[in-house]
């Protein structure tokens, strides 16, 4: 039997944040995560990214892991346009006088990382899948497929969507089954991406492409699942063409540069964050619809508040009054986005004629209010 103050259940970005944002608070901590944890950086962009906004750059800079980050591309503007009305959105950093909106980073890169920066703790990588818990009086005891037990006062849910820490301690969750797939590739085109992430929607589907460089891209094109399975039989060049042709050929042709893969989109919300001495973060409590590629981002928002909380009621580690206060504050935050891309996701799914006029309204509005600009562009940098 081995004893830690806190043990998290898995080792993805949000797991390795958590342990890195705990590391030098005098806590033994561990990690359990079946696969490699520090995963190798290819020469070749990965087709897994994450839209990192300033705020999220703030946040790995004071855990010290942004400038283990090997590659990063910043964007500049984002330009949102709809095949189906005039409506166009427009946010660049002269409108807020920034260097950058944020950055495209692979999510091994963030990962390895942090792994990194850990190997300079005292963390312990446990190399296993969680099999049961057991609520003791302390904390919780965990049981592991290769037959260890271990104990800890606080547990921590990082094991992303279909958490099995969640499962086991019960707590219920919503699911919305948006009834699509998200197809991924990386691509190169024929002109630059000008620092810029594009999005366009389509009359059924939405196309967002995030730039890695001067003329390479991680696509995300989201699709209704009849059409997904189309699109995911054609040979690779049939599909550069349908992309090509999706985004007005503003770029050029495009090239497909990696496989082309899918999942499925789903919301899920948990119906509780925390219990005694165990916390909900990242995908675990809360997964949203890739619109606006802010999935990480809450995350590591999630573990910023939950250390914050930590650090102030340090006396008895896992007591639901500081675990409470993290869920209260960000609760609110996590639903709004999950409901906001629900509701995006809809409006740009219906084609009718006074909605379609009624959306590229909105847009224009908010594309020639500067306040109303300001406060969308304030938002979407995770302030």
């Amino acid at each position: 039997m081995s004893k830690f103050d806190i043990i998290i259940v898995g080792g993805g970005m949000v797991g390795q944040a958590f342990a890195l944002s705990m590391a030098n608070r005098n806590f033994s901590i561990a990690i359990i995560e079946p696969n490699n944890p520090n995963p190798e950086i290819q020469d070749n962009f990965h087709t897994r990214v994450s839209a990192i906004t300033p705020t999220s750059e703030a946040f790995l800079r004071k855990i010290g892991a942004w400038d283990s980050i090997q590659r990063k591309h910043a964007f500049t503007d984002t330009k949102v346009w709809d095949q189906n009305s005039h409506g166009h959105l427009d946010f660049s950093t002269t409108d807020n006088n920034t260097t950058h909106l944020g950055h495209i980073v692979e999510n091994d890169c963030i990962q390895s990382a942090m792994f990194v920066e850990l190997s300079e703790t005292d963390v312990q990588f446990i190399s296993a899948k969680l099999d049961t818990i057991d609520k003791t009086e302390s904390g919780y005891a965990l049981y592991l497929d290769n037959t260890q037990r271990l104990d800890c006062a606080l547990l921590i849910g990082a094991d992303g969507a279909r958490s099995r820490v969640r499962d086991l301690s019960n707590i219920e969750f919503s699911e919305t089954n948006y009834q699509q797939k998200a197809i991924i590739c990386n691509i190169r085109a024929e002109k630059s991406f000008a620092n810029t992430t594009w999005q366009r929607f389509l009359s059924d589907s939405i196309i967002a492409l995030l730039p890695l460089s001067e003329n390479e891209a991680s696509i995300v094109w989201s699709a209704e699942n009849y059409l997904a399975n189309e699109l995911l039989d054609l040979s690779p060049e049939v599909f550069a063409d349908k992309l090509s042709t999706g985004v007005e050929y503003r770029f050029g042709e495009f090239e497909v540069l990696s496989p082309i893969q899918a999942f499925p989109l789903i919301e899920r919300s948990a119906k509780e964050y925390v219990k005694d001495n165990l916390a909900l973060i990242g995908d675990s409590a809360h997964n949203i619809h890739p619109l606006a590629g802010q999935g990480v981002n809450l995350g590591f928002s999630d573990v910023n508040e939950l250390s914050i909380q930590l650090d102030k009621d340090r006396q008895i580690l896992g007591n639901l009054p500081a675990l409470r206060r993290y869920a209260r504050a960000r609760r609110l935050d996590n639903e709004l986005i999950a409901k906001t891309m629900t509701g995006l996701n809809w409006v740009y799914k219906e084609n009718n004629e006074p909605l379609r006029w009624l959306r590229g309204f909105g847009m224009n509005l908010i594309n020639e209010n500067p306040t109303l600009k300001s406060f969308f562009q304030k938002y979407a940098s995770g302030k």
